[in-house]
């Protein structure tokens, strides 16, 4: 595959150039899942991009919403084409969150608050295996490796020399005293940690327990934007069996500015860092 084409931002874009089309021709997706005989659960799919789309869709949607201009057709039916090609990701089988990597992949900046964990792109081999094993018992061990393989291949575009992905991450107390693995583990985690915060891209923030109720309660999430006008910031919750993307405008400014109020709760950058290696070298003993 060639190193530019990214599946899973080939189909958002194809996908949301599909709507407009829809949007434009006045139609329902209920309307058009009629006039094809599918269901309306696959048009939808189809236009957020969560589904691969076949240049045969392309077609018939191109023929519903009476599009004359060939050129434009030709466009789509070749980001269909790119859409069904493979990315890193895939030469490890089925991963759940494939969609997620697709786009974590090519995003440029990644905001993200952790409150039980520390967040994947920062964590070591030894952590990430401990935390994978016990967030999932069931887990064969090549799954696990499987699985630890995939996090550390992530990890390459914080390492990138050229274009690195940006990454904030407000973490909870909790993430650095809950021990995963042993307590050297942890140790060796937070030294890292501490390490890669001084990057001048990755900034790393800790929200204390004394700051008491805050806007992260509900959980885990992350938001991604991307260099390319085009792409919309997309807002990932992840969940057990499985995950949910937002992307309209209003979602992504929610928690946006629930972002802003966990940055401006959590410690600033030099006192996290202290707090960070503090709490390692209570691993020490």
């Amino acid at each position: 595959m060639a190193s530019n084409v990214n599946p899973t931002v080939r189909r958002r874009r194809l996908g949301q150039e599909l709507r407009r089309l829809r949007e434009l021709k006045g139609m329902t997706a209920e309307e058009v899942a009629e006039r094809l005989l599918v269901s309306q659960s696959k048009i939808s799919r189809l236009e957020n991009g969560r589904r691969s789309i076949s240049q045969r869709d392309v077609r018939d949607l191109c023929g519903v919403y009476e599009v004359e201009d060939q050129r434009v057709v030709d466009s789509l039916m070749e980001m269909a084409r790119d859409s069904r090609q493979q990315g890193w990701w895939h030469a490890f089988g089925d991963i759940p969150y494939s969609v997620y990597i697709g786009l974590e992949t090519d995003a440029e900046s990644l905001r993200v608050y952790e409150p039980q964990i520390i967040t994947g792109l920062l964590q070591t081999r030894a952590y990430a295996e401990a935390l994978i094993q016990g967030a999932l018992p069931e887990t064969s061990p090549a799954d696990i490796d499987k699985r630890v393989q995939v996090r550390m291949r992530r990890q390459e575009r914080i390492a990138a020399e050229h274009n690195p992905l940006r990454l904030w991450a407000v973490l909870d107390e909790a993430a650095l005293r809950r021990v995963v693995g042993s307590n050297l583990v942890m140790r060796e985690q937070l030294e890292h940690l501490t390490e890669m915060s001084q990057l001048p891209h990755v900034t790393v923030q800790v929200l204390p327990f004394e700051v008491g109720a805050h806007p992260g309660l509900n959980g885990q999430y992350a938001i991604l934007e991307f260099a390319d006008a085009a792409d919309s910031s997309v807002v990932y919750l992840e969940g057990v069996t499985s995950d949910l993307y937002l992307e309209k405008a209003h979602d992504v400014q929610k928690y946006s500015v629930m972002y802003e109020h966990l940055r401006a709760q959590a410690l600033n950058v030099d006192q996290s860092r202290k707090f960070i290696a503090d709490a390692a070298k209570t691993y020490a003993r």
